[in-house]
């Protein structure tokens, strides 16, 4: 068989093009339902999925589900006192007409864009019948479970990342307007430990730090750090008495420092990055306040789908669709970056 391209001219592939097209086609039926068998046989019941990078953002930040549904724009209002100093507060019984000073509260707002997102799906009587015949698989269920996981880990890769190609879209560690502290850690942390005294001092100059930049306001809940040096954190914090491990003696401390009995030492790989997509471009540490007065994400729309419906009983189609924002930081003073 010939095929010809638009002027009716044969298309000839060189040898380096065949072998692509060959290695392609291969491909196309590895995925389909062309698949060989014998009469010795045995189609197994299980079937093993791919599998794929999954984490809750909800554990490392304040997710809001169903706040704002079919909104376009979210609007946080921030309020502020405006008191002067206490001391102005101070009269003279003895004056007349003394004229008091004030308190008052100011308020600003912050906004940010909700997203939309759609994605359908279809099928056709062929591939209900070709799938039934290839043994157990159920295409429509295996269809279903593609486009929600692909919301899924969009969800995932939003919340830490923000969205590709949206300056508005802002993830956990790209945040605009917070500091990024590039003195305190300059290697992997588990490198930096060879001591339960060198461990106290990187602990307290992350808290000291943080407390300072919030202006001693609040308290870290968590900290997350790149996956790769957290996994380098199980080693015996004393070559001496290995009774304790780095991460278990600093998960202690910072639950003592803090008075915090359920603060979390988390790892992200995200925070590596070179798993960041390009994202970021420095090793990433953040200390944060969980708290949705503080740091919040939005899904005012959960995933949805919709009925399957056919205009000929033959090809059958129907959507899915959710609404998502980026992260906002409230308090930015309260979301800090340590970065090497």
């Amino acid at each position: 068989m010939k095929i010809l391209n638009a002027a009716g001219k044969e298309v000839v592939l060189t040898e380096r093009e065949k072998k692509v097209a060959e290695f392609n086609q291969r491909h196309c039926n590895a995925l389909g339902y062309d698949i060989p068998i014998t009469s010795l046989t045995t189609i197994s019941k299980m079937i093993s999925e791919q599998k794929f990078f999954e984490i809750a953002p909800a554990d490392y930040l304040p997710v809001k589900v169903g706040e704002g549904a079919w909104s376009q724009q979210i609007t946080f209002y921030r309020s502020f006192n405006e008191a002067d100093d206490f001391a102005t507060g101070v009269i003279s019984t003895g004056a007349n007409n003394a004229r008091l000073a004030t308190a008052d509260a100011g308020v600003d707002a912050l906004n940010i864009n909700v997203k939309n997102w759609t994605k359908s799906t279809g099928w056709t009587l062929f591939d209900l019948e070709f799938a039934a015949r290839s043994g157990n698989w159920d295409i429509v269920t295996a269809k279903e479970r593609t486009r929600k996981k692909n919301w899924d880990l969009g969800i995932q890769r939003t919340a830490f990342l923000g969205l590709p190609g949206s300056s508005d879209v802002k993830g956990l560690l790209n945040q605009s307007g917070v500091t990024a502290n590039t003195s305190l850690i300059t290697e992997p942390i588990s490198n930096l430990v060879d001591t339960p005294a060198d461990l106290s001092a990187v602990i307290k100059g992350l808290l000291t730090t943080y407390r300072a930049n919030c202006q001693f306001t609040a308290w870290p809940t968590h900290f997350i750090m790149p996956e790769s040096d957290f996994l380098g954190m199980a080693t015996p914090s004393s070559p001496s008495f290995p009774l304790k491990s780095i991460m278990q003696l600093m998960l202690e401390t910072f639950q003592v420092m803090t008075g915090n009995a359920n603060f979390k030492i988390l790892p992200l790989r995200y925070a590596d990055f070179a798993s960041s997509s390009g994202v970021l471009s420095k090793q990433t540490y953040t200390l944060l306040n969980y708290d949705p007065e503080s740091l919040v994400m939005n899904i005012p729309v959960q995933y949805t789908n919709t009925l399957a419906n056919s205009l000929d009983n033959f090809s059958f189609q129907n959507a899915a669709y959710g609404q998502f924002t980026g992260v906002l930081a409230q308090r930015p003073a309260e979301l800090l970056y340590f970065q090497y």
